[in-house]
């Protein structure tokens, strides 16, 4: 994939990129990344995905079944990756605290950590562990599906929206290069809020349904829940004076679900590998945000407590 024309990448050239993250969007970037000639470091805990990125690399498989590898470096200790400016974190929700200790340990002073996370309370859990002057927040529409260990393949072209931050120039160079449609957006609440939207909306019906995202279009009771929750989750952004950057959440909505047509969102990916999902972060920060509010949030609270039994029964 070509740089943009105009793009110079000789000022970030010898600095690697390091991405937090072994999963299906960690290696998303990474794959695009090193494409491009990146100096791409993954730091990880998952031994399996660890091993298999040592070994063969980090495999992108093209919607035609073309497969490509392309080299990254392993490390399952943040203290052995050097001194970093560039990060992309690309955890689960969950495991965002685990990720600001091992950032603690390797991020430069003048360093940037990015989040490109779900859900809420990421770049503040970032922040308390690196200073706020050290992380930057974004939100990212592309899908992902992580075939095997190491192994990703795409799931439709989104979009990734970035906040405004001083440091950040060097990371934003690097994902256009790497192929990747990327804005700047001044309100980071608002970006958080619209993807958390259409998060909600998407991802926990997919996992209740066993279904790809288009699952949710072509059955009408789904689309009926899609829409339901969308609005009950923007009336809550509404409710604290945010500005969503889209005019309709439900077109919104279903304009992801349609672009991103044959991914399997993460949280169904979570489910079907017996994993923990982003559930708590998605819609039960939304029901939390509603009762601070006093807006009723009575779909996101059923949609949470379903997908936590689901999670439970499968242990």
């Amino acid at each position: 994939m070509p740089a943009e024309p105009g793009t110079s990448l000789n000022d970030t050239h010898n600095q690697p990129v390091l991405i937090v993250g072994t999963g299906a969007m960690a290696c998303l970037f990474a794959a695009r990344l090193s494409a491009v000639g990146a100096q791409v470091i993954m730091l990880g805990t998952w031994p399996v995905g660890l091993q298999a990125l040592r070994h063969n690399g980090v495999r992108l498989v093209e919607a035609n079944g073309s497969q490509s590898a392309y080299p990254v470096s392993v490390c399952n200790d943040s203290r052995a990756c050097g001194e970093i400016h560039n990060a992309l974190v690309l955890v689960k929700s969950w495991q965002t605290q685990h990720a600001a200790q091992q950032l603690a340990a390797c991020l430069a002073q003048d360093g940037l950590a990015l989040s490109l996370q779900n859900g809420i309370g990421n770049r503040e859990t970032l922040s308390d562990a690196l200073g706020a002057h050290r992380v930057a927040l974004g939100v990212t529409t592309q899908g992902a599906t992580l075939l095997e260990p190491g192994q990703v393949r795409p799931g439709g072209e989104g979009v990734i929206s970035l906040s405004a931050h001083p440091r950040q120039a060097a990371l934003a160079k690097w994902l256009r290069a790497a192929g990747f449609i990327v804005e700047n957006y001044p309100d980071a609440t608002a970006l958080l809020w619209g993807k958390l939207v259409i998060n909600a909306a998407i991802n926990p019906l997919t996992a209740l349904l066993n279904v790809p995202n288009r699952g949710v279009l072509e059955r009408p009771s789904a689309r009926a829940l899609l829409i339901a929750t969308a609005r009950e989750a923007a009336a809550v952004a509404v409710a604290q004076g945010i500005s969503l950057p889209y005019p309709d959440p439900v077109v919104a909505a279903e304009t992801i679900a349609r672009r991103t047509a044959d991914n399997r969102s993460s949280m169904l990916q979570d489910v079907q590998r017996n994993a923990p999902t982003e559930i708590d972060a998605i819609c039960g920060a939304i029901v939390q945000a509603g009762e601070r509010t006093g807006v009723p949030t009575p779909i996101n609270r059923t949609l949470w407590y379903l997908v936590r039994a689901l999670v439970e029964r499968n242990g």
